[in-house]
């Protein structure tokens, strides 16, 4: 099954991510799970600064504290931000704009899986807004930091976008963008969950054609031991299955923040802008919906209607 990956590497975080001094990075979810582990292993390169952003203040304090015990020369910042809200997603861009002249490295990191049926703050299914619409206003309202920083010259400038395997369960044809601004409760959680990560596949494949100053990639971490399973509300044979896939062909989360550690501080010629790489830094070679190029336009020309009636 694709979710599954024990693949042999010999990749170190500590020895193969180069000094980032200078370097400004900034990762959304980055108060747990694969967000925090990939600030410590960058933190420990000597970034100028990395931006954790969070929901809970709280949290992202005692994920930073916990952090600069083990790193003590991090320059961790905490950036008030809920990927539901548009309005909290323009209040963090423009924090990060007013403190920033520069941003190198942005990992959208942050989403949710398997919740209940529902909509964000500005009545998007939840799973598709937060996953997708969420992290495509930030980094449209993040871009003209990101082209500042990579018109420089040698300046390496990346979006690393996560996405999943589970986007191969998305409902059939792909996206539902007629009915995105519904709870779309005739499908199941995973398929909810499913057209959000393609959605994060199309946008880094657009980003890569519009903006080719800048590296965009999307990745799957792995299937990572987290409660991934217990985040789906009430008993269902998937979640029984997922259950047990996290048991016996799961990686810990150290593992399953390879491939982003990778794609975000690699030698520039190995990682392609516009792949989606599997474990480990092998870009899919799969030839199904992923690669719809009509669909990747829809979805593009879709998003920037909607946040332009939005007024954004």
């Amino acid at each position: 099954m694709s979710f599954l990956f024990r693949k042999k590497h010999t990749y170190s975080p500590d020895k193969d991510i180069p000094d980032l001094a200078g370097k400004v990075i900034l990762v959304t979810g980055g108060n747990n799970g694969l967000g925090k582990e990939t600030i410590k292993q960058l933190a420990k390169h000597n970034p100028a600064k990395i931006y954790m952003g969070a929901r809970s203040k709280a949290k992202a304090s005692a994920a930073i504290a916990e952090l600069k015990d083990e790193v003590p020369s991090a320059n961790i910042i905490y950036l008030e931000i809920d990927l539901a809200s548009f309005s909290s997603i323009k209040r963090a861009a423009a924090t990060f704009l007013a403190e920033n002249e520069y941003l190198h490295i942005l990992v959208n990191n942050a989403g949710i899986f398997g919740v209940s049926p529902g909509l964000t703050e500005d009545g998007y299914e939840i799973q598709f807004g937060t996953n997708y619409i969420g992290p495509a206003l930030f980094t449209k309202l993040l871009l003209p930091i990101l082209e500042k920083t990579a018109s420089i010259a040698e300046s390496d400038v990346r979006i690393i976008n996560i996405s999943s395997e589970i986007y191969t369960l998305a409902p059939k044809g792909g996206l539902l963008l007629s009915q995105d601004k519904t709870p779309l409760t005739e499908l199941s959680a995973l398929a909810r969950y499913g057209q959000s990560k393609l959605a994060n596949i199309y946008f880094t494949k657009s980003y890569a054609k519009r903006y080719p100053g800048i590296k965009s990639v999307a990745l799957h971490p792995g299937l990572v031991q987290t409660n991934i399973a217990g985040e789906l509300k009430g008993f269902s044979v998937m979640s029984l299955l997922l259950g047990l896939l996290n048991r016996i062909g799961s990686v810990d989360v150290a593992t399953g923040a390879q491939n982003q550690l990778w794609a975000s501080t690699s030698q520039s010629e190995k990682v392609k802008s516009g792949a989606y790489y599997i474990p480990f830094f092998k870009e899919s070679s799969r030839r199904d919906l992923s690669r719809d190029e009509k669909k990747i336009e829809e979805l593009w020309e879709w998003t920037e209607r909607e946040l332009k009636e939005h007024g954004l």
